[in-house]
């Protein structure tokens, strides 16, 4: 039976959570768990005290014996009260505290995983698992199961005391057990499908909401605000869809219960009531209103027991997809020997790269680079013939298929990656800005890096009159309120705050206009001093200084020299040029 409700993943799963989570604060469990047996045995005294109360009244008792027990029904009820704040308080500490653990390891886990898995996932879902999930598991955990606890509880303990009253009569109340059995087996099944599929579209969802936002400039442009909410109202009227069939579906558990707690309490009435007429058996009427009050009890809490069930489904998909996570193999950044060799520039010797993002065609074809010590290189090409992606492998931001990338021929696959990146310096086209002060974005390359060092870094990029008028003021999300042109000498302010021995600029100075470029470039040019730079640019006119420039096309090295040597041989380099010249005139 076990094995209907809980598959071996979802085993594993339970054991990994207690294991890393809750064992810890094993001693505070147990401290919980005994209030809550505290809890059940109110009610079973609470019983107790209402067969004794009802005895007095039909027995012809005394007044001071009814005042006593009403009395003491008064005290355990508000000890109850009393340990009813205790435990949720408890629990509720245990839970956020485990589940803030639990984030926490998630998001390391995250931000040590391959690019690739950034790749071929949307923020809406990486969003949904560290926000949405790990806050569903810790109501979960902290409040809907310590209330099945709780109402457990209060079912074994009270139904005890009903078997010990009158086993025959209880055996009455069992004839259910069956019945809500098969529900609750045709009820899981139907609540896993349908919380997978909920998730997957309130995923969906999230991403929609993060697209329309990064495009809401292009949204406004074209006038496309109608074709946009339509495109957000249908992912919305999919999570409609499937949250109400997944409510249907928890929504069949309480009338079948409802249904069979009248069926019992029938039977019970009538095999109650023939025993308190027949002299055959010791049963009076206070003992059956006081059993039936005990049913009344352990059937309300009951029905909560068995809700819990298919919530303990819904949650299981949860605690699988966050746990999922941690089962994808992340970067082993300090695994292997350290790039020792830092007194000297460095050479990097691609030799016989080859390289696909999927199992389909291609990225990089058989390149072999050598970006002498020192020099300045520039990678050239069309769109998509694989430029960015030699400077992400310089990176170790993916693995080779075949192939080796050499820094003073030392294997770069046999170092440890964070050596490896230690040594790089990249200015991007993807520029990351947070929604903090200028200062703080610039610090984010060089978290010990001092306000003199940043004022000076900022000067050499050009952006230190905004940083000075900005002050403390945030930029907005993403950086919303900046120019593209303002956020790429944030970038190269940042380059300019941490120097390292290679220097990879990727459109490093596309967004700035033509009187800052050169600006920048005579403090670029500085920076690349004793530094091996590698330059990818659209604007051909930039690296004419280039000591060698590659030009790519199709994954493949079509030609490479210095800028006078190409445009001599008149082939793919020079038709670029030409090409730029024309367009620019």
């Amino acid at each position: 039976m076990l094995n209907r409700f809980f598959s071996k993943r979802d085993k594993q799963n339970l054991a990994w959570f207690w294991q890393s989570y809750i064992r810890a604060r094993a001693k505070w469990l147990i401290f919980v768990f005994l209030l809550i047996i505290f809890q059940g045995f109110v009610y079973q005294q609470f019983l107790v005290l209402t067969e004794s109360g009802l005895r007095v009244i039909f027995s012809s008792g005394t007044f001071s014996e009814l005042i006593w027990v009403c009395f003491a029904i008064l005290i355990i009820f508000t000890v109850r009260a009393f340990t009813s704040f205790v435990i949720p308080t408890i629990s509720a500490k245990l839970s956020t505290s485990a589940l803030l653990e639990l984030r926490h390891d998630l998001t390391q886990h995250i931000l040590r995983l391959p690019q690739s898995y950034f790749d071929k996932t949307s923020s809406g879902e990486l969003i949904l698992r560290l926000v949405n999930q790990v806050q569903e598991l810790s109501t979960f955990v902290g409040q809907t199961t310590v209330k099945a606890m709780r109402d457990t509880a209060t079912v074994v303990i009270v139904s005890g005391y009903l078997v010990y009253k009158n086993i025959l009569l209880f055996s009455i109340a069992l004839v259910v057990i069956p019945l809500i059995a098969l529900l609750m087996i045709a009820v899981v099944r139907r609540v896993r499908k349908m919380q997978t599929v909920t998730q997957t579209a309130l995923g969906k969802f999230i991403s929609n909401i993060d697209e329309m936002k990064s495009g809401m400039r292009t949204t406004k442009m074209t006038a496309q605000e109608e074709a946009e909410a339509q495109r957000i109202s249908g992912s919305a009227n999919l999570i409609r869809l499937y949250t109400y069939k997944l409510m249907r579906t928890h929504a069949l558990t309480p009338p079948v219960i409802d249904l069979s707690s009248a069926f019992v309490y029938m039977l019970v009435v009538g095999g109650g009531g023939y025993m308190a007429l027949s002299d055959q058996f010791d049963m009076d009427g206070a003992s059956i209103i006081a059993f039936l009050l005990g049913l009344v009890i352990v059937f309300d809490p009951a029905r909560n027991v068995v809700q819990f069930f298919t919530q303990l489904q819904s949650s299981l998909i949860l605690l699988d997809s966050v746990q999922s996570i941690f089962d994808i193999e992340a970067e082993q950044l300090n695994s292997g020997p350290s790039y020792g060799d830092n007194s000297k520039p460095i050479a990097i010797r691609l030799e016989n790269v080859n390289f696909n993002y999927t199992s389909g065609s291609q990225t990089l074809k058989n390149i072999t680079m050598n970006f002498r010590p020192g020099t300045k290189n520039a990678i050239v090409g069309s769109t998509g013939s694989g430029k960015t992606t030699i400077l992400s492998l310089i990176g170790r931001l993916y693995e080779l298929d075949s192939g080796t990338i050499r820094f003073n021929g030392h294997d770069i696959s046999k170092l440890n990656i964070s050596s490896v990146r230690e040594q790089i310096t990249i200015v991007s086209q993807d520029i990351v800005i947070f929604d903090q002060s200028l200062e703080d974005n610039i610090r984010y390359a060089n978290p010990l890096a001092t306000k003199e060092m940043i004022i000076e870094a900022a000067k050499k990029a050009k952006i230190d009159k905004l940083l000075l008028e900005r002050k403390d003021t945030p930029v907005g999300p993403n950086g919303s309120q900046l120019s593209g042109g303002q956020k790429q000498r944030i970038a190269l302010a940042r380059a300019f705050l941490k120097p390292a021995p290679i220097l990879l600029l990727d459109e490093a100075t596309s967004a700035l206009d033509a009187v800052t470029e050169a600006n920048i470039s005579k403090s670029l040019d500085k920076l690349s001093k004793n530094t091996t730079t590698v330059v990818v640019a659209h604007k051909l006119s930039s690296i004419k200084d280039a000591d060698t420039i590659f030009v790519l096309d199709d994954g493949c090295i079509v030609e490479f020299g210095t800028h006078t040597e190409l445009l001599k041989k008149k082939k793919y380099y020079a038709t670029m040029v030409n090409a730029q010249n024309k367009s620019n005139k």
